[in-house]
């Protein structure tokens, strides 16, 4: 995979708006989401957690750190054919309830990631677009990594084939491959990228270290470069239907209007803000609800396990 960075020239049109309104619609998302709704994670209660502020900076990278694995997951695969290494994915493996040593679930490897290939891109720029993002999420996997050090929990089981099928029944009454085309590539990236960026911002008021605030500052503006990028390419490709429906399973989801698809009041919405011009803050259990697939679901759709990473040294667990 090629590191290497390109420009593109493109001007965006910002656009301001205002908060909408979601339209809900049959509910079909949920629905055909719940199955996914079952089994426990260690970070089942993290929303709960949220609210006294209990939950370690150890505890919010290693959350980060799972967001960033399956991201950085889609994107390798769909510019390489290949996943991440074991060097970048091996790490602390926290036990759910009912699992055993003799299951091999404290072996410090990654589990497996089901699905995922290479896209044959129609379009250079997007390609090279792609090959950007790829190395940027794979970067922020590296770099959490080597913050947390002996922290780190190692990649959690990912799911990037059941889980955009159940996602394409939700939003558009059939099966969905992101990596058919570069089209639907596009709609699998606007599936991340408003998530990512939501999560950072509803992460940010219980970090405590300034520093660890700092770096995940940073985190949050790159995946808001790459949201904005995405956006845009989708709007200017006449997907912005598509992106509507997507944006209004999630906001089904995680039961707020937090979620805005590239068309606003008639007009092109690439930057999705509130009534202030501000970005959109997303609880952990909001965003659980999201990758999930099911409302206070505890495993399911991308993450068939659950996330990893509910207890931490810092915080005196073992």
């Amino acid at each position: 995979m090629s590191s290497s960075r390109t420009t593109d020239d493109t001007q965006m049109d910002r656009t301001q708006a205002g908060r909408r309104s979601i339209l809900r619609g049959s509910g079909a998302g949920v629905l055909a989401l719940g199955a996914f709704a079952a089994g426990g994670s260690m970070f089942a209660n993290m929303g709960e957690a949220s609210a006294t502020s209990s939950i370690s900076d150890t505890a919010i990278l290693n959350f980060a750190l799972n967001l960033e694995y399956l991201e950085a997951e889609y994107y390798v695969r769909a510019v390489t054919g290949e996943g991440l290494s074991a060097e970048d994915t091996s790490g602390r493996w926290s036990r759910g309830r009912g699992e055993s040593e003799e299951n091999g679930e404290s072996d410090g490897k990654a589990r497996s990631v089901v699905g995922g290939r290479k896209v044959v891109f129609a379009t250079p720029a997007i390609e090279q677009y792609a090959n950007e993002i790829a190395q940027d999420e794979l970067n922020h996997v590296r770099f959490l990594r080597s913050v947390l050090g002996a922290n780190a929990v190692a990649e959690p089981s990912i799911d990037l084939l059941n889980s955009f099928n159940a996602l394409g029944m939700g939003a558009f009454g059939t099966n969905f491959d992101p990596f058919e085309n570069e089209n639907n590539f596009l709609l699998g990236s606007f599936v991340f990228e408003d998530v990512g960026v939501t999560a950072y911002q509803g992460a940010a008021p219980l970090v405590k270290n300034k520093g660890v605030l700092s770096a995940a500052a940073g985190l949050l503006a790159v995946e808001a470069y790459h949201a904005s990028e995405v956006r845009l390419l989708l709007f200017q490709r006449g997907l912005a239907e598509a992106t509507a429906k997507i944006s209004a399973l999630r906001a089904s989801l995680s039961g707020a209007e937090d979620d805005q698809g590239t068309i606003l009041n008639g007009v092109a919405n690439i930057v999705p803000t509130d009534a202030n011009s501000l970005t959109f803050p997303r609880s952990i259990r909001q965003v659980l609800n999201i990758v999930y697939g099911g409302v206070n679901a505890r495993r399911g759709l991308f993450f068939p396990d659950g996330i990893q990473g509910g207890k931490s040294r810092d915080s005196g667990d073992s």
